[in-house]
């Protein structure tokens, strides 16, 4: 049995390549993307739909409402226990998606403090008042990789980031294991990259085809189940954009050429995340047989 796990920044086809990796390891597939552990949200997180998972066994998909609150912990308990109970039941493991933060749960120790209410409260207040940018300004002071891997929109993060420094005196990122796996030493990583035109070029197709697969509609959707009031689900790309233009401020071509741009953001973010763990290997641009290939010969 091998525990497998991609990653990578978005669009750079993770799914695809995760298909063919189980098919040929009769393994499962675990999600490790922070925004498809949410019913509704389809398009705009390019879930698969049931029909092109091609009969494979997908977890962590579709297991709250958008009014719920998704955390690190939360996913590190239920990643684990699911990857120890298929591998106990002799299937192979392929866990897949972009957001770091998760892998690295699944693979290490992450020592977060407790939060402590009166502190969470006072950065919250103050966020209220001075905004995002000054917030995610002093983040970047005190510990630049935070302030790389969470992006100012994602304001609860960058609170939450700024309370355990103020807690534990050390910055947010020290709580992060860089080195060897702690709790599945035999894992193997992959990292799959593009070059950078190729990637922004995808990034902004891929955009363009969630816009006519129906993206504004499953906004308008999710808004009528408290999209709008969550903490968590609102900061996913593009589900923000999309809510400010069905609140009348911005057009649609606005909310989808910014969609475009905090997407492409993002995928800056996740590249120079995952480039600081030096387990990963690195599956250079082309075709996905290839890379298919290489994979398989690496980890036989």
């Amino acid at each position: 049995m091998s525990l497998v796990i991609i990653c990578g920044a978005t669009a750079t086809g993770k799914s695809e390549l995760a298909l063919a990796v189980a098919k040929e390891l009769n393994a499962e597939i675990v999600n490790a993307d922070s925004m498809q552990v949410y019913k509704g949200m389809d398009i705009g997180t390019a879930k698969l739909s049931l029909a092109g998972r091609q009969g494979i066994n997908h977890h962590l998909i579709d297991l709250l409402e958008v009014t719920q609150e998704a955390n690190v912990s939360w996913y590190q308990g239920l990643a684990r226990a699911k990857i120890d109970e298929i591998l106990q039941s002799g299937n192979s493991v392929v866990v897949v998606g972009g957001t770091g933060l998760y892998i690295k749960a699944i693979l290490d120790d992450l020592n977060f403090p407790d939060t402590d209410p009166v502190i969470r409260q006072q950065i919250t207040d103050e966020a209220e008042q001075v905004g995002n940018e000054q917030m995610h300004q002093r983040l970047a002071k005190l510990d630049p990789a935070a302030a790389l891997a969470i992006p100012k929109e994602n304001i609860r993060r960058v609170i939450r980031a700024l309370e355990v420094i103020q807690i534990t005196g050390k910055p947010f990122t020290a709580n992060l294991p860089r080195q060897a796996s702690s709790k599945y030493p035999t894992a193997q990583q992959f990292g799959l990259v593009l070059d950078r035109e190729n990637l922004d070029s995808k990034i902004d197709a891929r955009v363009e085809d969630m816009w006519s697969k129906g993206f504004v509609r499953e906004v308008m959707q999710l808004m009528t189940k408290g999209l709008e009031q969550a903490t968590t689900a609102k900061m996913a790309l593009g589900y923000g954009q999309i809510m400010n233009y069905l609140n009348g401020e911005c057009d649609e071509k606005f909310a989808k050429e910014e969609t475009k741009r905090v997407t492409r953001a993002y995928a800056r973010r996740q590249e120079t995340w995952f480039s600081r763990d030096d387990r990963i290997k690195w599956l250079a641009p082309e075709s996905n047989s290839k890379r298919l290939e290489k994979l398989l010969a690496s980890i036989n």
